[in-house]
C-alpha cells in the first residue's frame, strides 16, 4: 500500500480532526474481495501517477531511466490536493457502474481538480478515443503529460474539451446545481458529485444543496454528493473541516439528506469502507425509486449523501523541509515547486512517483495493464463516455411553433395595451406544451409577477416539501404522479 497506518497519538494536536489512521464510516462491511481490494487499488495508485505525471512531466513519462530536470516542466501550474479523493470516489462508483449497471456522470467541483478527472478519462481510454495522438502508450502518455497545463494545451481545470465533464470547476460553488439540473426528466441517470470542502463555503454550493426539494423520484434521476473534506483551501482552513462530527451530521439531516460518513487515510480500509458506504447509497437510490414509481406517489426522501474525510494530497510525503505536506494547505496546488532546480526534491519527487510502481501498472509499450484495464466500465457506460456528458449527443430538437402568431396586431398607435414578456409566457407556454418531457422554465420566484404566468396553464410549479391549501392559488405542483399537473 502507498501510505502506512498512521496512529492517532502520533498526530500532532492541531491535526486531531484531521483524519489518520484506519477507516471510520458510518456503514460498516467489507464487501471487497482481497483479489478486488488489490486491483482497485492498484488502479487507484496509477491514476494518482498519472496526476503527478500531468503536473510535472514533459518527458519520460514512465519513468524508465533516472528522473532529470530536463524532465520537468519549466512551469509548474495546477492542483494536487484534491486529486487522490477524487480518484479514489471515481474509481469506487466505477465498480458499482459495472455490478449495477448503473447510467452514471461525474461532475467535479473542487477548483482546478482536472487531473483526477482527466487520469480516468485516459484509463478508461475515452481521452484516446475522442483525441488519437493522445493514444495508449509512451509517445501517447508523454503528449498526455505535456499538454496540461502548457502552451498550446489545455487548462488545469476540466475544460469543456474534457470526455465527460460538463462543470468547469475554474469558478467555484456550481457544481451541485449542475448535478441537479442533469437528473431533471432523465429518470435512470444517477450524477455523482464531488463537492470541495473549500467550495462548499460559497454561497451558491451552500444554498444548492436545497435542490433536493424539487427532485421527484418518478420522473427524475438521482444525485449522490460526496462532500470531501480534506481540510483546506489554497492556505485556510475550511469552516465544515473544523467543526465537530455532530454539528456536521446535523446540519446536512437539516438539509433534508442522510449523511454517511467516510474518514482516514489507511487505504485498505478506506478501500473497504467506501465500497460499503457507496453500494448501501445506490441501494437506497434505487429503494426510493422503486417505492415512488410503484405507487405512483411523489414524495420527498432524504436522499443520501457522502461525507469523504482524507488527507490533503493524500498519498504525497508527510514531511518535507521540516513542514508537513500531507494533510495540510502545502499540498493544495504543485506540492514542490523547484524540482527544476532543486536536487534534493527532484530526488523527492522521483522516490515519490515511483512508489506507485509505474512499472507494475503498465506494460513495456506504455498501456495500463489488462487485469487493471479491466476494471473501467465499457463503452457509454464510463462516466467520461456517458452520451449525456458530451457534447449534446442526447440534444434533440424542439417542436416549436410558430413565432409569427403571436404577433400583437396594432391597429392604429397609441390605442391598444400590450406586454411584451407576457406575449414571451404565451410564446413559451405553447413550447411547453409540444414538448412536455424535454422542455422547462426555471424561476426563483417571480415568474408570476414578471407577467410569465401564461405557463401555468400547462405546466405547475415543482415543489416536493410541504405545501399548504392556500399554497394552490399559487400554481403548485400536485405531489401526486407526473410533476406535469
Amino acid at each position: 500500500m502507498t501510505t502506512p497506518s498512521r496512529k492517532p497519538e502520533t498526530v500532532p494536536r492541531d491535526e486531531t480532526i484531521i483524519a489518520y489512521g484506519p477507516a471510520r464510516s458510518t456503514v460498516k462491511g467489507t464487501p471487497l474481495s482481497m483479489d478486488e481490494l488489490r486491483n482497485i487499488d492498484a488502479y487507484w495508485q496509477a491514476s494518482l501517477y498519472l496526476c503527478l505525471g500531468m503536473l510535472y512531466l514533459m518527458d519520460n513519462p514512465l519513468l524508465r531511466e533516472p528522473l532529470k530536470q530536463e524532465h520537468i516542466k519549466p512551469r509548474l501550474l495546477g492542483h494536487w490536493g484534491s486529486d487522490p479523493g477524487q480518484c479514489f470516489t471515481y474509481i469506487h462508483f466505477n465498480q458499482l457502474i459495472n455490478k449495477y449497471d448503473l447510467n452514471a456522470i461525474y461532475i467535479s467541483g473542487p477548483g482546478h481538480g482536472a487531473p483526477s478527472v482527466l487520469s480516468q478519462t485516459y484509463l478508461e481510454g475515452t481521452y484516446s478515443e475522442v483525441y488519437p495522438d493522445m493514444s495508449e502508450d509512451l509517445a501517447g502518455l508523454q503528449r498526455f503529460f505535456k499538454q496540461f497545463s502548457f502552451p498550446g494545451g489545455i487548462g488545469s481545470h476540466a475544460t469543456p474539451e474534457t470526455p465527460g465533464s460538463i462543470h468547469e470547476g475554474g469558478e467555484l460553488g456550481y457544481s451541485l446545481s449542475h448535478a441537479f439540473g442533469t437528473v431533471f426528466d432523465n429518470p435512470d441517470l444517477i450524477t455523482l458529485v464531488m463537492v470541495g470542502d473549500g467550495e462548499s463555503e460559497t454561497g451558491p454550493l451552500a444554498t444548492s444543496w436545497h435542490s433536493n426539494k424539487f427532485l421527484n423520484p418518478i420522473t427524475d434521476g438521482a444525485v449522490l454528493p460526496v462532500l470531501h473534506l480534506n481540510g483546506y483551501k489554497i492556505n485556510n482552513p475550511t469552516i465544515l473541516a473544523r467543526i465537530s462530527h455532530e454539528e456536521l451530521y446535523a446540519l446536512f439531516v437539516g438539509y433534508g439528506y442522510t449523511p454517511y460518513f467516510v474518514e482516514g487515510s489507511e487505504p485498505e480500509s478506506m478501500h473497504q469502507a467506501m465500497a460499503a458506504t457507496m453500494e448501501h447509497c445506490v441501494l437506497e437510490i434505487r429503494k426510493v425509486q422503486e417505492k415512488a414509481r410503484q405507487t405512483g406517489e411523489a414524495f420527498r426522501p432524504r436522499w443520501p449523501m457522502i461525507i469523504l474525510r482524507s488527507p490533503k494530497g493524500w498519498t504525497a510525503p508527510r514531511e518535507v523541509d521540516g513542514h508537513y505536506l500531507e494533510g495540510f494547505w502545502r499540498a493544495h496546488q504543485v506540492p514542490l515547486t523547484d524540482v527544476a532546480t532543486n536536487v534534493v526534491h527532484l530526488r523527492l519527487l522521483e522516490s515519490w512517483m515511483r512508489s506507485y510502481k509505474p512499472e507494475e501498472r503498465f506494460v513495456e509499450q506504455g498501456r495500463l495493464i489488462p487485469d487493471l484495464k479491466a476494471l473501467a466500465p465499457k463503452g457509454n457506460r464510463r462516466m467520461s463516455a456517458n452520451p449525456v456528458a458530451n457534447g449534446g449527443l442526447l440534444r434533440q430538437p424542439l417542436d416549436m411553433p410558430d413565432f409569427r402568431k403571436y404577433a400583437v396586431e396594432v391597429k392604429k398607435a397609441a390605442t391598444f395595451l400590450a406586454g411584451n414578456v407576457p406575449t414571451v409566457g404565451k410564446f413559451l407556454r405553447d413550447v411547453m406544451r409540444l414538448n412536455l418531457r424535454n422542455f422547462r422554465v426555471f424561476g426563483p420566484d417571480e415568474t408570476q409577477s414578471n407577467r410569465l404566468e401564461a405557463i401555468y396553464e400547462v405546466a405547475k410549479k415543482v415543489w416536493l416539501a410541504e405545501y399548504f391549501p392556500e399554497d394552490t392559488e399559487a400554481n403548485w405542483h400536485c405531489r401526486a404522479g407526473s410533476w406535469k399537473c
